[in-house]
């Protein structure tokens, strides 16, 4: 297959949009079985949360995998996360962190960095309160060590947010963000070998771009004539396909939470 990472519903999409045959989810899920059609996305996940070996806070899981927010900046979910690129035999890594907006579940934020360290997480959060300075949402993680710092909990109070965390080893308790970084691996990092910094950095940013605009084909058409769309992102053809798409991963982050 020329796309192995597809799923039965995208290829029902594809058809749809490049060929013009309008057809069920289901049937195409018969034929798959049948032709014995699997998509390759499911990999091992090897997260790079580090636990404090001696957290200086922690909070209850106020949370409680309660994934519905009625309104924007009500409930933010946040993680990190790890990418590789190579140089020869040498391994790089980047790590990407981000705050996630459970209303439509929005990148209200992230931060792209050669160190998982305390500075991603807290320049992280500094960008969200000065995007969203009256958004005083309720604010979830797991227990990585840079959210049990109690200068980090410091910042969530002065912020006015309440701060609560998962239980350890229940990654479902933050079912939605774990799912976001899911999606984005599956889609566009698993099965491809990035050879530069510059490249990889380019496919995250993008990504993210098209998942930040999916209010209309209209308004994105015009982002497009006015030259403020990043490099690296393909025609504007594309474009309703990604849109979509984005709304497929909503869909699917609600069913895994």
């Amino acid at each position: 297959m020329q796309h192995p990472d597809k799923g039965y519903r995208r290829i029902r999409d594809d058809l749809e949009h490049d060929f013009g045959i309008n057809v069920n989810d289901k049937r195409v899920l018969r034929i798959c079985r049948a032709k014995k059609i699997k998509s390759t996305i499911k990999y091992r996940n090897h997260g790079c949360t580090r636990n404090a070996a001696n957290p200086q806070y922690v909070a209850e899981n106020v949370l409680s995998r309660n994934f519905h927010a009625p309104r924007p900046n009500v409930k933010w979910l946040t993680d990190v996360t790890e990418f590789k690129w190579y140089e020869g035999v040498v391994v790089h890594k980047i790590y990407l962190s981000a705050i996630l907006d459970l209303y439509d579940r929005r990148i209200v934020s992230y931060i792209i960095s050669d160190h998982n360290d305390n500075p991603i997480v807290f320049d992280t959060f500094k960008a969200a309160v000065k995007a969203n300075p009256d958004a005083h949402p309720l604010f979830h993680s797991d227990r990585g060590f840079q959210y049990t710092n109690q200068t980090f909990h410091h910042m969530l109070e002065e912020a006015g947010m309440t701060q609560s965390m998962s239980r350890v080893a229940h990654c479902i308790d933050n079912g939605p963000m774990e799912g976001f970084w899911g999606i984005l691996k599956r889609e566009k990092y698993y099965g491809s070998r990035f050879t530069s910094k510059q490249e990889l950095v380019r496919m995250i940013r993008d990504y993210i771009y098209l998942l930040q605009h999916p209010a209309g084909t209209a308004q994105s058409w015009c982002c497009y004539a006015n030259g403020k769309v990043p490099d690296g992102i393909c025609g504007v053809k594309n474009l309703p396909r990604a849109v979509r798409s984005w709304q497929q991963k909503s869909y699917f982050i609600s069913l895994y939470a």
